[in-house]
């Protein structure tokens, strides 16, 4: 049976920072999605405070993985285990490929990644975005209906608007428990969110833009489709 909601992201963690509360909410209401990381997480540094060599943490954080994955509800999770930091190495064909099976194998619908941009700048953010872009227009997906990117720079520059706003403020308590899952990158987490105990409120919003529906590349959509208040 396939998930008509999949994330598709470069490291773990990236799907709490950037779509806690979305992907929470969408269990909620009997849509659990599936997740996909092309990476491990097995360069971090500061990881490297709590696993020896880099194999140790990649298997520490797929264990962290598994734990947020069961506190928002993802029905599962699958890594390509490529090298972090180092996506954009990797053929291209290959990382595509990569992500044209797991859509093809959840018959995915609806489909959420980074913009171009990656967000940040983050060169494994941008490989992931550029092949699963690549993916959706390539035609081996024919379950895909709609292609969601994460606002970022790059989206607010295009003057484009997001179609899925969730105020996360109800809903903080999840993402703040996801995120402690997420243990080796807690000095991340903490400059980027906090003490997890106040709420942020420069973090408020997970907000997407629409930048595929049913063949189209940026479909003029203003209205806003979802909002969790």
């Amino acid at each position: 049976m396939g998930s008509r909601h999949g994330f598709i992201y470069a490291h773990p963690d990236d799907e709490t920072f950037l779509s806690g509360c979305l992907i929470r909410r969408l269990a909620d209401e009997g849509e659990p999605p599936v997740l996909l990381l092309a990476t491990r997480g097995d360069a971090g540094r500061q990881g490297l405070e709590r696993a020896k060599n880099r194999q140790e943490l990649a298997e520490l954080r797929e264990q962290e993985m598994a734990v947020a994955a069961d506190i928002l509800g993802i029905a599962a999770v699958e890594h390509l285990k490529w090298p972090d930091g180092q996506l954009d190495e990797v053929d291209f064909g290959t990382l595509v490929q990569g992500v044209i099976s797991f859509i093809q194998r959840h018959e995915v619908e609806i489909v959420y990644s980074f913009a171009e941009d990656g967000g940040n700048g983050h060169r494994d953010h941008i490989a992931i975005s550029k092949a699963t872009t690549a993916a959706v227009l390539s035609g081996a997906c024919p379950s895909v209906r709609k292609l969601y990117y994460a606002n970022s720079p790059f989206i607010r520059e295009k003057g484009l608007k997001p179609s899925i706003m969730i105020d996360t403020e109800s809903m903080w308590p999840v993402k703040a428990a996801a995120l402690r899952a997420h243990e080796t990158q807690h000095v991340t987490i903490n400059r980027t969110f906090g003490n997890l105990v106040d709420f942020p409120e420069e973090r408020r919003w997970e907000a997407f833009v629409l930048g595929w529906q049913d063949g189209v590349l940026w479909p003029e959509r203003e209205e806003v489709e979802s909002q969790c208040p």
